[in-house]
């Protein structure tokens, strides 16, 4: 029996599991003694890939025997991996498809066989985000969303918030129980069978309710909206091989990859390795707290792994992060989340493993792993592991995995000695750093108001918001003069009478991302609006709540836990299942609020349980956006405002006038835990897998061709066959010197890949919106960036679009800048088709960490498209840097100590530079300005393979030439 991937060097090490079984598996510590025993858990897998897939071409013998001498040859040597599978979210995952279809098209006009391009490896895809609010408590639209900020007048209000008195069943005449908020206590215990798509069952009956209406509503404009892209990601999984859809309405990639697809270890024709995994989504990561190896990579470098290509990578420093004690009663697991992010910021741990160890790792249930390891984009390591151990073997039984398989999975692990032991301290692997954090250190915090990494304790957080009022503009000011920090604006909404002042929260919501997995946060959300319910507290109308889970298991045991009716109540509704309120995908705030807003100049702010809250991200006129956890949304939602101390200052009052505050409905940790382990059961993650085994009814009937090519509509404005293989020839041409280019763009620090290509609605104004009204499309129909990643017209047109993009051509926020040999301030894309038609190219400059934020593709491909040959900063995002290279603009970096400003620039010269015949990684390059300058730079490739791609045009061409 021949064993998955090549391993023929070392087939001396296959064994079988044990002597009753047949299953077999490389027993890689023969391999390295002592060596490998010190190795981290993280290097060991790396390892057991490279011993099972060595064939002495993509994986050599000596990349083998790197790995295993980690300790003494991390940092300085190029490894390949191999993962198992790969995970795609329809966002970037749709440019990734589109480009493999597009691929097939250029084999065959090469003369090679288009049906020999196809995955390599289990390639899945789910299609969760492109899901937006268009129905919500505030406003059932009778329309979807125009996507372009227009205002809405709001609606009338959903069926679930009009019967406020009959709890929990909220008056649902469909229910034919006694439903009275007595009844909480006596049959709480009881277990629905909820998932979406599926009638509701009152927790205290078990007796069917309707389904929010905005699920259903928001799923049926999803579908017609979408309809394109569905159909494309249908065929794509009947002609690619090894391809599956996961279908709209069932969570989020990062999660589904956690409750459904993780094997942790998988077994392929008899043969077991540990399971791992890259996708398109950069909180891949979250898998990394059940112990398996995975992380995220650009669609780019994705399609190469599913086309059997490793995945190359510089052998990774692993720091060590010991966790002792036991966090405070009134933390939650998103306070841990952060504060560990903060520490690790503080450390740098950027392009580095994480692997936690340590007394206070096994106090750490599964879902809190899974949220710190979530996270690991935040503070810029590649991956944040925890070891397989005893706690993962007992979340595993209560998901449903099959005793046996945990039994040969856990004499495996122990096996090859990749199962973390509780009490040996001894056996403890060698990282490159070690750094301890102590848990009980930990306090209640938030982030914001607009950068994820600025923390803040909730104790500080009036203090510290009303420092931010005073402060210059920047990433904590707002510069709000001294006489008009008071300012209070009146409002009337619904009836009612309403004052608006710096602070007011215009926006909540309870996401989709991040806290979701942990269903703690969730419950103890739940728990709070019920208390909060029972004190006679209420959230002020206006205000924009919304309540998007990550998959129908969050909605389950809210629902059988008896809390969802409360979270209705205070207007945290369920309005969908995907990515929403965080990527922008919402409806916007009332006209009142949006006129009080510009009137006062209001410092308005939106409370989020996301992982993102840059400026301008959930809207225009919310300047402050926070991020916290689940139940501190509600808490802020229900207060109204974040300029509060909760410790002084009361939520509100109860019937008999007595002030509320937070600390008396604010759950004990008892409570949460008790509720988590009465409800996260068997019958829930079963029921979800049923579900998504089942399909989707829309889905299922959906009609799709079967076709080898994809038959392109040249009128689509969703897909299109882009043009990154236009010039494509069978050998590579000599890389060509960059002359005389103009900067397109002078940019500082912190630019995101929000900024460069945002994923939200298409603004009215943009080059992209003029781009579908030329094709007959209406404000309604434009959808979002995110959907339209399919189109490379849209995409190029949507790159640099962003209202908060600081170009220091203009000293002010807006997506243009100038087009210098007419003078003329112009959209960017505007100025690059000018500078296209005048045979000019383009160079990007810019400060540190450009390209930060989520992995996203077409932040490259859009410049690329653009024209832009080069871009030039002072440090980049590792994952975007990999995507510029992987679409074939060089990545160059000033001198240590060395900037624009430094150097004199103002980018208005031209800039010229050659690259040498032999390109080699870190080489050294001379730029010409016209004004005489001269200066050197760095080109910032890390290994051969780097430069490789570079010198093909990009990973796209490189790959091709490989089926011609």
């Amino acid at each position: 029996m021949d064993a998955p991937g090549a391993g023929y060097a070392f087939e001396y090490l296959i064994e079988t599991l044990n002597d009753s079984s047949h299953k077999k598996f490389f027993n890689v510590p023969r391999l390295g003694g002592t060596k490998y025993d010190v190795l981290p858990y993280s290097i060991r897998v790396l390892l057991e890939a490279a011993v099972r897939n060595c064939d002495g071409f993509l994986m050599k013998k000596e990349d083998v025997m790197n790995i295993l001498d980690w300790k003494t040859k991390q940092s300085n040597v190029e490894v390949p991996f191999f993962p198992a599978r790969v995970l795609l979210q329809d966002f970037t995952g749709i440019p990734a498809m589109v480009d493999f279809a597009a691929m097939r098209e250029a084999v065959k006009i090469l003369g090679g066989d288009p049906k020999k391009v196809h995955p390599a490896c289990p390639t899945d895809l789910t299609v969760d985000h492109s899901l937006q609010i268009d129905f919500s408590k505030c406003a059932i639209q009778n329309a979807p969303n125009p996507g372009g900020g227009d205002l809405q007048k709001a609606g009338k209000l959903s069926p679930l918030r009009a019967q406020p008195k009959k709890l929990p069943c909220r008056g649902q005449t469909t229910c034919r129980g006694s439903c009275d908020s007595g009844e909480l206590g006596r049959n709480s215990g009881k277990l629905s069978s909820q998932i979406e798509n599926t009638p509701i069952l009152c927790p205290f009956h078990l007796q069917p309710v309707p389904e929010p209406e905005t699920v259903l509503k928001n799923q049926e404009v999803e579908f017609g909206r979408n309809r394109e892209r569905l159909q494309f990601f249908k065929w794509s999984s009947r002609v690619f091989k090894n391809v599956a859809v996961i279908p709209p309405g069932t969570g989020m990639a990062h999660q589904v990859n956690l409750e459904y697809l993780s094997r942790v270890v998988f077994e392929e024709d008899d043969f077991l390795f540990p399971d791992s995994v890259v996708g398109t989504d950069s909180h891949i990561t979250m898998v990394n707290g059940l112990g398996i190896l995975g992380w995220g990579v650009g669609g780019i470098e994705t399609e190469a792994v599913m086309l059997g290509l490793p995945v190359s990578l510089t052998l990774p420093e692993v720091v060590g992060c010991e966790l002792t004690g036991s966090s405070n009663p009134f933390v939650t697991s998103i306070d841990v989340v952060l504060g560990i992010t903060k520490h690790l910021r503080q450390v740098g741990v950027v392009g580095k493993f994480v692997e936690f160890f340590g007394s206070g790792v096994s106090q750490l249930s599964i879902v809190d792993r899974t949220t710190i390891a979530n996270m690991c984009p935040e503070y810029g390591a590649i991956l944040s592991f925890f070891p397989v151990d005893n706690v993962t073997l007992k979340h595993l039984e209560h998901t449903g995995f099959d005793k046996a398989k945990l039994e040969s999975m856990e004499t495996y692990l122990k096996a090859v000695k990749l199962f973390r032991h509780d009490q040996d301290n001894s056996g403890e692997p060698m990282y490159s750093q070690v750094i301890r954090i102590h848990l009980n250190s930990i306090v209640a915090s938030v982030s914001g108001p607009k950068r994820p990494q600025d923390r803040v304790a909730v104790t500080d957080m009036k203090r510290d918001f009303q420092a931010c009022l005073n402060e210059k503009v920047g990433f904590k000011g707002f510069q709000i003069a001294a006489e008009k920090q008071k300012e209070n604006v009146s409002i009337r909404y619904e009836g009612s009478e309403y004052q608006l002042s710096h602070g007011s929260v215009v926006m909540a919501a309870v996401t989709s991302c991040t806290n979701n997995c942990n269903p703690s946060v969730m419950l103890a959300a739940g728990l709070l609006a019920k208390k909060a319910v029972d004190a006679g507290l209420q959230v002020k109308p206006y205000i924009r709540t919304s309540l998007s889970p990550g998959s129908g298991m969050v909605t389950h045991y809210l629902s059988s836990s008896g809390v969802l009716p409360y979270l209705s109540q205070l207007g945290f509704e369920i309005v969908g299942y995907g990515c929403s309120t965080c990527v922008g995908n919402t409806a916007p705030v009332s006209e009142a609020v949006l006129n009080a807003v510009k009137q006062g100049d209001l410092v308005t702010c939106g409370v989020l349980s996301g992982n993102k809250n840059f400026e301008g991200r959930l809207c225009d006129c919310v300047r402050a956006n926070y991020l916290a956890s689940p139940p501190l949304v509600v808490a802020y939602a229900i207060a109204g405002t974040v300029n509060i101390d909760f410790q002084t200052e009361p939520l509100g009052t109860d019937a008999t006038g007595k002030s509320i505050y937070l600390q008396d409905i604010w759950p004990s940790r008892e409570e949460v835990h008790q509720m988590e382990e009465e409800r996260v059961v068997l019958s829930m993650f079963k029921a979800l897998k049923e579900k998504m085994e089942m399909g989707n009814k829309r889905w299922n009937s959906l009609e799709a061709p079967d076709s080898v090519l994809f038959p392109w509509d040249l009128k689509s404005t969703y897909i299109r066959c882009p043009s990154f293989f236009d010039k494509l020839t069978k050998e590579p041409v000599a890389l060509q010197p960059i002359e005389n280019a103009h900067v397109l763009l002078y940019l500082g620090d912190s630019v995101t890949t929000d900024h460069i290509s945002p994923a939200g609605s298409i603004a009215r104004s943009s080059a992209a919106a003029k781009y579908l009204t030329n094709r007959g499309l209406t404000p309604r129909e434009f959808n979002s960036y995110g959907a339209r990643r399919g189109n490379d017209a849209v995409m190029t047109r949507g790159t640099f679009a962003n209202i908060k993009l600081f170009n220091k051509f203009l000293g002010k926020p807006a997506p243009k800048t100038i087009h210098f040999p007419s003078g003329q301030t112009l959209d960017v894309f505007e100025a690059a088709e000018l500078y296209q038609k005048e045979g000019v190219p383009l160079i990007i400059l810019a400060g540190k960490k450009y390209g930060s934020g989520n992995s996203r593709d077409w932040a490259a491909k859009g410049p690329y498209l653009l024209g832009v040959k080069a871009v030039l900063a002072e440090s980049y995002e590792k994952i975007h840097k990999d995507h510029l290279i992987g679409i074939g603009i060089a990545p160059l970096q000033f001198l240590p100590g060395e900037n624009a400003d430094s150097l004199g620039l103002s980018g208005r010269e031209t800039f010229s530079l050659a690259f040498p015949e032999e390109l080699s990684p870190g080489v050294t390059l001379t730029i010409k300005t016209n004004t005489g300058k001269v200066f050197s730079v760095i080109a910032s490739f890390e290994n051969d393979v780097e430069v490789t791609l570079y010198k093909h045009g990009g990973l796209l061409n490189f790959v091709a030439r490989k089926f011609s």
